[in-house]
């Protein structure tokens, strides 16, 4: 049986039946919350490895809890809404989500998108694997990446999941110009949802926070690169 622990945060609770019945079907262990509130309060306590959540929620927005969760926990979101407009979906996903399953959904569909989520989560463990040893220093920044800290001048600096993600991509493969299209796919999936702005967003956060604007550059007219020879 699949050991992947599902937290389902929907108020709607023929939705939630369905999809709490149709994943336990399938293998998965699945806990079900009605409410923002007991869905983050059941974190500490269940442990889930992947968070299904309902945009429109009875005491909070879905964007809340999914801000709130993604400073705190490094969970994959998948964001279950009634909303169709790419513009709505890109603001989720630069919230934290990682998908989006639209209202009316098909089971099948919601099985599919939780199984690439964990295929994708495998791939990325394999390559923390094999760097975890191997501390990451340059300029005044120390990445952990078994710990998936991010430390400048002796500062936590917090980082979403996608945001490190995103940072240990580049620096995977200092010099290589990644062209946008080629980012999504490594980082958020083939079949992502969204557009090439999300990543503009990503590295843009990624700049800031870093203060790294001469080391994540802009290769115009192709994509970003993170620069070969920073020490």
């Amino acid at each position: 049986m699949d050991k992947t622990k599902i937290l389902i945060i929907e108020d709607d609770e023929p939705i939630a039946d369905l999809l709490s019945y149709g994943l336990m079907m399938e293998g998965f262990h699945t806990r079900v919350e009605t409410t923002g509130s007991s869905g983050l309060s059941a974190f500490e306590i269940y442990k889930p490895n992947i968070l299904l959540l309902d945009w429109m929620l009875p005491d909070c927005s879905g964007l809340d809890i999914c801000k709130q969760v993604t400073t705190t926990f490094n969970i994959p979101i998948l964001m279950i809404t009634a909303k169709s407009d790419i513009t709505d979906k890109v603001i989720g996903l630069e919230y934290g989500a990682d998908d989006y399953i639209t209202k009316p959904f098909d089971l099948r569909e919601v099985v599919a998108r939780i199984r690439t989520i964990i295929r994708r989560l495998d791939q990325t463990n394999n390559l923390e694997n094999l760097e975890k040893s191997q501390d990451i220093r340059f300029k005044n920044i120390l990445i952990l990446p078994e710990e998936r800290l991010v430390i400048k001048d002796e500062m936590n600096i917090e980082l979403t999941p996608k945001e490190f993600d995103l940072l240990m991509t580049l620096i995977g493969h200092k010099g290589k110009i990644f062209t946008r299209s080629e980012l999504l796919d490594l980082v958020w999936g083939y079949d992502f949802v969204g557009d090439t702005r999300t990543v503009d967003t990503h590295i843009q956060r990624l700049r800031k926070k870093l203060d790294a604007g001469d080391i994540i550059t802009t290769v115009f007219g192709i994509g970003y690169k993170f620069e070969k020879q920073v020490k």
